[in-house]
């Protein structure tokens, strides 16, 4: 991984973008539950993923870091800024999906209460719609714009710190990948994934990274 992020390669002419899932946040329980805006800060472990990504980005030039407005992922960015004369942007178009009246709720109690739609859920992935909330697809529609448009805003390398869901929507674009394999792609709590940005479009050209 020092290759991948060697501070030489990163200041080439073609633009990178950095693109971070949040730390690990501070939970309830160890009780599977649904999280999408529902809005918990940074655990002890995720602000150390975060501190640990700030240690290895120091010498990588960014030109301009975004966020999503979720306090675990501007406590994330923060930590990344540290000793950089950058302000972190943040940006509500980039929040997790919205779960409407499933956010917050562990899956055992939306199973027993929506059983149908729990069920239709893992039949259609990426076109499922929670009460009062969005799909994937939905998603996929909302932040792929504005991930294009601060790309392009971005006079050098751009650092972004977002979600799970965020991530993968923007990576199954990248990659000509259909929504509904979304959960093939891992997205580790304090993981990255690098992105090249050329003449001709983009380039993944790693998932998923962890510091060492």
């Amino acid at each position: 991984m020092r290759n991948i992020l060697n501070p030489g390669l990163m200041s080439g002419r073609q633009k990178k973008v950095l693109l971070l899932r949040h730390g690990e946040p501070l939970k309830e329980s160890d009780e599977r539950r649904f999280i999408g805006q529902t809005d918990p800060p940074l655990s002890h472990v995720g602000r150390r993923q975060a501190k640990r990504w700030q240690e290895w980005l120091s010498d990588v030039p960014v030109a301009r870091i975004i966020s999503s407005d979720l306090s675990r992922c501007m406590e994330t960015a923060r930590i990344l800024c540290t000793d950089r004369p950058i302000i972190v942007e943040p940006l509500a178009s980039l929040r997790e999906i919205n779960l409407g009246c499933w956010d917050g709720m562990t899956f055992r109690r939306v199973r027993k209460r929506w059983p149908d739609a729990f069920r239709q859920r893992g039949l259609e992935m990426a076109r499922f719609r929670p009460p009062g909330g969005e799909s994937f697809l939905d998603l996929q529609q909302r932040v792929v714009p504005v991930f294009e448009e601060v790309v392009d805003q971005a006079g050098g390398n751009l650092l972004m710190v977002a979600h799970a869901g965020v991530n993968r929507m923007i990576l199954c674009h990248l990659l000509g990948m259909p929504p509904e394999n979304l959960f093939r792609i891992a997205q580790d709590f304090g993981a990255m994934n690098l992105i090249g940005r050329h003449a001709n479009g983009y380039r993944v050209q790693a998932i998923n990274l962890r510091p060492a």
